[in-house]
């Protein structure tokens, strides 16, 4: 039996073992956050470096994308440099291979047509090839990074002025805590007048597309006839949505027992199936492997 672990900056209350089988071979699938704690989360890497066969890290990026280049962020180099024996991986990959594959394979497969609808993408930095995906695919882009991570209200509506801010701030960004950018707690803005500079681009929006802890955390009560396409949700987080009447759900990692695990994970699985990391891999060898694998978006139409 292979053994994955995620190591996770967020929260431990959606901490999760599973266990399933891929390409025939048994796999342990395991989740642990440390609730922003970056010590422990180094101390748990360390504990079971050569132990198991992939590591995830989640709550946190390793690298953010600017400019044509990738940038480490400060605060994950301990965290990166912890893991000595057992290959460590942040999801990067997959985001940048199989998020875009997943947007064409809902197009191809008349799941969401998307020409001609507005997508909010809540945070592209680390999704750009999502963007992208959304792009090629016929929709006119919101990109909420100045807004969601940095509370800036200025939304982009361009990927060429997307890049060019990128280049320009991505080298500065990586040098502040990271908690200053992501909500990696489960915490809900509550504050009515910082909602509404969210909610009304919530509301332009056909799709809401990125990361779901910057969705979660400013979503509006009714999210009727809109469509989210996400990752890292529990059941309890697809009740919520129900409530909230969402016409759609799409994660862009598969589902493993109810819940859809960070891209981080499917990348370690990845990392353990082949003993190759996706920056070494051909795109033609990525999709190969996704065909394979059998790996698809989960899909949860709810009306």
């Amino acid at each position: 039996m292979k053994r994955v672990v995620s190591v996770s900056i967020g929260s431990s209350k959606r901490d999760h073992k599973t266990q399933a089988k891929i390409m025939g071979i048994d796999f342990e699938i395991e989740r642990i956050g440390t609730d922003g704690d970056i010590k422990k989360a180094i101390e748990i890497i360390k504990s079971l470096d050569g132990k198991v066969d992939a590591f995830g890290m989640g709550g946190i990026d390793i690298v953010l994308y600017g400019g044509g280049k990738n940038y480490v962020i400060r605060e994950a180099i301990p965290i990166k440099n912890a893991a000595k024996k057992t290959p460590l991986v942040d999801g990067t990959g997959v985001k940048n291979t199989f998020e875009k594959w997943v947007i064409k394979y809902l197009q191809d497969n008349s799941i969401i047509d998307f020409k001609g609808k507005t997508a909010l993408v809540v945070c592209a930095l680390d999704r750009y090839k999502l963007a992208e995906g959304l792009y090629e695919a016929g929709c006119k882009l919101l990109l909420g990074d100045a807004l969601f991570a940095l509370g800036i209200p200025l939304m982009i509506k361009s990927l060429k002025v997307f890049y060019y801010l990128a280049a320009l701030l991505v080298p500065l960004i990586i040098k502040l805590p990271f908690r200053m950018l992501y909500p990696n707690d489960d915490k809900k803005e509550e504050n009515p007048k910082k909602l509404r500079k969210y909610w009304k681009y919530f509301e332009i929006a056909d799709i809401i597309a990125g990361d779901y802890k910057y969705i979660q955390k400013y979503m509006p009560d009714s999210l009727e006839g809109k469509i989210i396409i996400t990752n890292t949700i529990t059941k309890e987080d697809v009740e919520e949505l129900k409530r909230r009447k969402l016409k759609m759900l799409v994660t862009t990692t598969p589902e493993f027992d109810g819940r859809s695990f960070g891209t981080n994970v499917v990348e370690a699985i990845l990392v353990a199936l082949t003993g190759k990391k996706l920056e070494n891999m051909s795109q033609e060898e990525i999709e190969k492997l996704i065909k394979e694998i059998d790996f698809k978006p989960r899909v949860e139409i709810f009306y």
